[in-house]
């Protein structure tokens, strides 16, 4: 069965820098695009930004460009959310999801982690 493992969540504050892991089991993992997305308390899940299966694409949204960086390691079946100066507005729950496409929707995602809390206090 796939398995999506989110870690590297924590408490920080602004302007540090925290980097999440997705470890990936189950699955054909080089076969798929991976995502990361966030969901804040009272908030719509949304999408942070994916990386497609050779990890030579990545895409980002606005809010995060330039502080966050997807990145992959095919060998480790493991995703990559390093993110840098943070903001007490990233304050989230941080998803990871394996799509067989390079997708930035919700339910382009066939499987998905169990989410880690990023909190940052200003």
């Amino acid at each position: 069965q796939v398995q999506l493992v989110e870690s590297g969540g924590g408490l920080v504050q602004a302007g540090d820098s925290l980097r999440l892991s997705c470890a990936a089991s189950g699955l054909t993992f080089r076969s798929y695009a991976m995502g990361w997305f966030r969901q804040a308390p009272g908030k719509e899940r949304e999408f942070v930004g994916n990386i497609n299966w050779s990890g030579d694409t990545t895409v980002t949204v606005d809010s995060v460009k330039g502080r966050f960086t997807i990145s992959r390691d095919n060998a480790k079946n493991t995703v990559y959310l390093q993110m840098n100066t943070l903001r007490p507005e990233d304050t989230a729950v941080y998803y990871c999801a394996a799509s067989p496409f390079l997708l930035r929707t919700v339910a382009g995602y066939h499987y998905w982690g169990q989410g880690t809390q990023v909190t940052v206090s200003s």
